[in-house]
């Protein structure tokens, strides 16, 4: 399992944060997002190694780089929220500030390394973070940079898209439920294993919700085959993947027969690695530089844009 994990964690490292930095914000991001793969190949290298003093501190220069990226997310909420401007309110009174489904979404991909992060140092020291496991400090690495940073980010993505759409409330369901349920399987690993699937009940309900408006919404506006097929298999896959989680956490809070961790990472982590995230950063960059129309303008006749970028 660890082999196969260290490769998971790898592409996320190296590829999938980068590239969904560009996602985010091109030109704010566009400095980070060239430099990251410089500051994670630390993170990537401790991978390999035993645990002990070297592994720990390649571990902690990861670390930094993703606490730096989440310092970066509370400006980018803040001024990602919009002012809530009910019909009739007096144009004299200051409007209330609302936060922006989508911007909470990315805000969440902009923390979720740095959770990563940490408990990537704690499991390379071979220290149990608050009593927990080292296998499960092992598995934190990959999730957050899979359910916690690509989920999050793409849940921001379709919201943007699909704004002003009949579709606009579910998307903004999901841009919701996505960071809800990353944080509540979260703190379900302090409280309980029925906490843990209340978590994994709302982060697949929002999953779902984005395989959904990426097949329906998404996909039929992409000009080329590529980009169709590319995010046909992310929905697809995030169905069955999100099926897999589902069936571990009820299994763990119930005791009924579920797949083991092992299990799990070949099927579910992989699947949510390849399938779903690589495949949606794929699709989304051709989108953002594709000159037809993009999602945010499907069946508008003006002159094409590129899609805005997420959060901003």
């Amino acid at each position: 399992m660890s082999v196969l994990v260290n490769v998971i964690v790898t592409l996320g490292m190296l590829y999938v944060v980068p590239a969904g930095l560009r996602l985010i914000d091109p030109a704010g991001l566009r400095r980070t997002a060239r430099l990251w793969p410089l500051l994670a190949a630390p993170g990537a290298l401790c991978l390999w190694l035993p645990r002990g003093l070297p592994a720990t501190a390649l571990a902690a220069l990861y670390a930094a780089a993703c606490l730096a990226l989440a310092a970066r997310a509370p400006a980018r909420l803040l001024r990602g929220r919009h002012p809530d401007r009910a019909p009739g309110r007096p144009s004299g009174r200051v409007p209330i500030r609302v936060p922006d489904p989508s911007g909470i979404a990315v805000a969440t991909a902009l923390v979720s390394p740095s959770i990563a992060g940490t408990a990537l140092v704690a499991e390379r020291a071979g220290y149990r973070l608050f009593g927990f496991d080292l296998d499960i400090l092992a598995l934190t690495v990959p999730h957050f940079h899979f359910a916690g940073f690509t989920a999050a980010l793409v849940a921001g993505l379709v919201c943007r898209a699909v704004r002003d759409r009949p579709a606009t409330g579910l998307s903004r369901w999901a841009a919701y439920s996505v960071p809800a349920g990353t944080l509540l399987v979260l703190l379900g690993y302090f409280v309980d294993d029925w906490a843990e699937l209340v978590g994994a009940v709302v982060l697949t309900g929002g999953m779902w919700a984005v395989a959904l408006l990426t097949w329906r919404e998404i996909r039929p506006a992409a000009r080329d085959r590529g980009t169709r097929a590319l995010l046909a298999t992310s929905a697809a896959v995030l169905v069955a993947t999100m099926l897999l989680a589902l069936w571990w956490a009820v299994g763990e809070a119930t005791g009924i027969v579920h797949p083991t961790l092992t299990w799990m990472a070949a099927t579910h982590g992989l699947g949510n690695a390849l399938g779903f995230a690589l495949c949606s950063v794929l699709a989304w960059r051709r989108l953002t530089t594709d000159r037809s129309p993009s999602p945010t303008a499907a069946g508008s006749s003006r002159p094409n844009r590129r899609p805005a970028a997420a959060g901003r």
